[in-house]
């Protein structure tokens, strides 16, 4: 698959400034050096990573586009492969324009995650600082990035390498054990089995409880405001963002469909939905909006219900407080900043209905108790998880579950040792547990893993 030369557009399709289409393979320069005509007598060959300035020329001799060139010989590149990037002007006319040339004269277009995935096959990368590429591009916040950056740098790999090292050398005593079985050192070794397989399985157990705090910072929480119309959902969402991303009136009913926004909540993306309001309403396009909101609540991780401090409870308050039983939630008493003599909720009044829930006194509009608030989401979110900077987080569900794989494979090792099984038979444990561990870093990787791995990433990465 590497023998040929691909090409792509490594930038978002749109306007903008710059646009950037890449070129890896054998033929990258032999291609550029067929459309690139440069501005002054320079030659991009012998100007290695160096800008170049000139136009692309068409088949037909016009100027295409006015571009900045670089030319990127192998292996010191992302790929390991000759690389030219072309910088154009960023608008999909030029761009598409420049690519179809490049086509035009022997490249082909990538496969998604193409380039990573030769970044891989060329040991650029391993399999897991490859899928780290794709984190970065979609960190929502700090957190997620540093997560996502750590991985690249290879935090996790270390760890994983570091465990199958253990797991080879307890394969090594096997092998010794077969090759020597006049040393009888089956005893022995089924011994370094149950106790370094019990060390191995405490490490993987910690990984793996970590998933879930990594989960969190690379996906976000499904979090959904909900509450009867007018409590002051929509300007709860705008206070959250900082900005005026929902229409706020004081008519009912203006929130007609599900407006969805992330919020970045002490390092957490939120991924908040702001719902139409619960109430029976003879208007079809409403209607669709209340149903949307019951589905939407029944998908969420955490719910956030506004009550109105004003107009005091009512049924359909009640039937909301019902709604999202059993689910992680805050209650919200909004518009506190009103005259005292007009409040007619209290937090004692939520109490004798939900005792489960915490309850917060807010005024969305005047940012009072908005700074608590985002407190208490991140305490319910994170459950007391701390995590320190020599943790590994595991933040990838298919991680988490070769893990457990792992795991399962130790476990059974241990268990035949217990049950006087032969060593050479445990070992085939053993070896699963390693091979298992190897998926992650691609070691073990078989072909069909890495095309639905590669196949979620975008065609110019």
């Amino acid at each position: 698959m590497t023998g040929d030369t691909i090409a792509a557009i490594s930038t978002p399709l749109g306007e903008g400034g710059i646009g950037i289409v890449r070129v890896s393979g054998p033929d990258a320069a032999k291609i550029a050096g067929k459309i690139f005509k440069a501005g002054s007598q320079k030659n991009f060959l012998e100007e290695k990573r160096k800008l170049i300035y000139g136009h692309i020329v068409g088949q037909k001799g016009m100027d295409l586009d006015e571009v900045l060139l670089c030319y990127m010989p192998g292996p010191n590149t992302y790929t390991r492969e000759d690389v030219v990037e072309i910088n154009c002007h960023g608008g999909i006319i030029p761009l598409r324009g420049v690519l179809e040339e490049v086509l035009a004269r022997g490249a082909r277009l990538a496969q998604p995650g193409e380039f990573s995935k030769r970044a891989f096959l060329n040991g650029r990368l391993d399999l897991a600082q490859a899928e780290s590429v794709i984190d970065i591009i979609r960190s929502k916040t700090n957190s997620s990035l540093d997560l996502a950056v750590s991985q690249l740098k290879g935090k996790l790999s270390r760890k994983i390498n570091g465990i199958q090292d253990k797991l080879l050398d307890l394969l090594a005593r096997v092998e010794a054990n077969i090759d020597f079985p006049e040393e009888d050192l089956e005893t022995a070794t089924g011994q370094a089995i149950v106790q370094a397989g019990e060390e191995i399985m405490a490490e993987l157990g910690e990984m793996i409880r970590g998933a879930a705090t990594g989960r969190i910072y690379r996906e976000g929480i499904s979090t959904v405001i909900i509450g009867r119309t007018n409590v002051g959902k929509s300007s709860l969402l705008n206070a959250l963002l900082r900005e005026n991303r929902a229409i706020v009136t004081d008519i009912p009913g203006t929130t007609r469909d599900l407006i969805e926004e992330v919020i970045n909540i002490r390092g957490i993306p939120l991924k908040i939905i702001d719902t139409a309001g619960l109430r029976e309403t003879s208007d079809l396009v409403e209607k669709i909006g209340v149903e949307k909101t019951r589905e939407t609540v029944d998908r969420a991780e955490l719910a956030l219900v506004v009550l109105d401090a004003v107009r005091g409870l009512n049924e359909e308050d009640c039937a909301i407080l019902e709604l999202i039983r059993g689910k992680k939630a805050l209650i919200l008493i909004n518009k506190i900043d009103a005259p005292a003599e007009n409040i007619k909720i209290r937090e004692g009044d939520i109490l004798e209905l939900d005792r489960e829930r915490p309850v917060l006194m807010i005024s969305a509009t005047k940012g009072i108790g908005l700074e608590q608030l985002e407190d208490k989401i991140f305490e319910m979110v994170m459950e007391g998880r701390v995590t320190g900077s020599d943790t590994v987080l595991v933040a990838n569900i298919r991680h988490k579950e070769v893990l457990e794989r792992s795991s399962r494979h130790l476990s059974e090792a241990i268990t035949g040792i217990r049950q006087a099984m032969p060593v050479d038979i445990v070992a085939i444990d053993l070896r699963g547990a390693w091979e298992a561990l190897g998926e992650i870093t691609g070691s073990t990787a078989t072909e069909d893993l890495l095309d639905r791995i590669f196949e979620d990433f975008c065609i110019g990465k």
